[in-house]
């Protein structure tokens, strides 16, 4: 057992961590783990202070100075390394994309978040700052996700931005200090190690489990449930192969227009809903249209980001588990969707709970004939957080823009993640899948459908799902 690594203690890794780590061995490349994002703003940037401000970032951010080291066994560890020998191990390079057009810059981008991380005794994250050809300014961030997740991350891009801002404009206040990560990995620990807490979350969870065994709903219908019933001889099988052997990915983006986004804005505030309780009803509706069953699941991210210090700690504390809804066609669409506001926020007091323990639980419950098979066709992850929130209003109308860049690979056959646009607030949809899983048509007609019955309910929320079935 490790102690201390070049005289920083260790702890062990926290379980939002570890189920990184959980399938990496499924993957030919590590690179499946690196996050890549840039953040540029129509203004000229003094670089000298940018980049200063970008060390003071790090300074301030015990997350982002993580490193990581193996033990004889091979058991991983983390560990925080002074601001100090974070800098000096740190180079933040600027490239000028200004004379080359912005679908170059953007492959160059891309080509960069396709290079792993080494992961022992070095820094998991890099930053550059880019000057782009449409007068645009700013940095490229990658990150590799033990780490670092989409929130921790806009909270540290805006750290810079509000850095920055304080030293070249007058009368910008200074950024409140961030929070301590070793204080969240201790008290992730401290859970861990057989609390009250922990003991209630696997009571709750065991439970659910045991009540019933979902059931695998497909993005074009029954076609893969059918197959793996046909393949194990079993008519009663309810779980499918969904992701395939060949984990090269593409993204997909479809935009969402700020208008439209508004309205779904609207009736999330106005009937005290969140707009993932909403995605969630329009997912799960669009499944029951195409399969015909009215039992669905999806695999649905939560942030554990509830309290201030969980919001300003940076790291990695996403938690994954199925999100599953039985019902029937004759239930009101706006019922169900305080359904889902309810479930929801029971599962998110439950959250801390280990979901690679979920999963190994569920299998023990209900044996599979083979591996790989599972209930749930995609996972979905609301991103609220946006740069748009506090700090950069304080630019004073600057436009800014972000892109996010895909490392080329996902072990998951499809990954929804809904963010909303920092140029006019509407919602991007992004679409993260295996090539050889699903096609950008069929992604297209899920979307096409997925807001047809979203928009459908908004509007008519007294309309049964059965009725909503049959008006989209």
């Amino acid at each position: 057992m490790m102690k201390t690594r070049k005289g920083y203690p260790v702890y062990p890794l926290t379980v939002a961590q570890k189920f990184h780590l959980y399938y990496l061995p499924f993957c030919p490349n590590a690179a499946v783990l690196n996050i890549g994002t840039s953040l540029t703003i129509g203004t000229d940037l003094d670089w000298d202070v940018l980049r200063e401000s970008i060390y003071k970032a790090y300074e301030r951010n015990e997350g982002m100075r993580i490193r990581f080291a193996k033990d004889k066994e091979g058991n991983v560890y983390q560990y925080v390394v002074s601001a100090e020998q974070d800098r000096e191990e740190r180079e933040i390079e600027f490239v000028d994309f200004s004379n080359v057009t912005m679908e170059e810059a953007a492959d160059t981008m891309q080509k960069w978040t396709t290079v792993p991380f080494p992961l022992e005794d070095s820094p998991m994250t890099k930053i550059k700052m880019i000057r782009t050809s449409d007068g645009f300014n700013g940095v490229y961030f990658l990150g590799h996700h033990m780490v670092v997740d989409a929130q921790s991350l806009i909270t540290f891009l805006k750290d810079i931005i509000e850095l920055y801002c304080n030293a070249k404009y007058e009368g910008v206040p200074y950024p409140k200090d961030m929070c301590s990560y070793i204080d969240q990995v201790k008290k992730d620990l401290a859970y861990e190690a057989g609390s009250k807490a922990q003991q209630r979350d696997r009571e709750f969870f065991r439970e659910l489990i045991k009540a019933s065994e979902p059931v695998y709903n497909g993005v074009n219908g029954t076609d893969k449930l059918d197959a793996a019933r046909e393949m194990f001889k079993n008519p009663k099988l309810r779980s499918a192969f969904n992701a395939t052997d060949d984990v090269s990915s593409a993204l997909d983006i479809f935009h969402l227009e700020a208008e439209p986004t508004k309205r779904l804005m609207d009736f999330c505030e106005k009937y005290r809903v969140s707009l993932a309780c909403l995605l969630l009803m329009g997912l799960r509706t669009y499944f029951q249209k195409m399969n015909g069953q009215e039992d669905v699941s999806i695999n649905n991210a939560i942030a554990r980001r509830a309290t201030l210090k969980e919001k300003k700690s940076g790291g990695t504390r996403i938690h994954s588990f199925p999100f599953r809804t039985v019902f029937s066609e004759d239930v009101k669409f706006i019922d169900a969707v305080y359904e889902i506001r309810d479930k929801q926020n029971e599962l998110f007091r439950h959250a801390n709970y280990d979901p690679t323990e979920y999963f190994a639980y569920r299998s023990r419950i209900y044996p599979q004939p083979q591996n790989g098979l599972t209930y749930e066709p995609m996972s979905l992850t609301y991103q609220p957080m946006t740069l748009q929130e506090k700090g950069l209003e304080d630019l004073g109308g600057i436009q800014y823009k972000t892109k996010w860049y895909p490392n080329g690979m996902t072990t998951q056959a499809m990954y929804l993640t809904v963010m909303h646009r920092p140029e006019d607030n509407g919602l991007d949809f992004n679409f993260e899948h295996q090539k050889k899983a699903i096609s950008r048509e069929e992604l297209e007609y899920l979307y096409y459908y997925l807001c047809k019955i979203m928009f459908k309910g908004a509007e008519n929320p007294e309309l049964t799902i059965g009725e909503i079935i049959k008006l989209v």
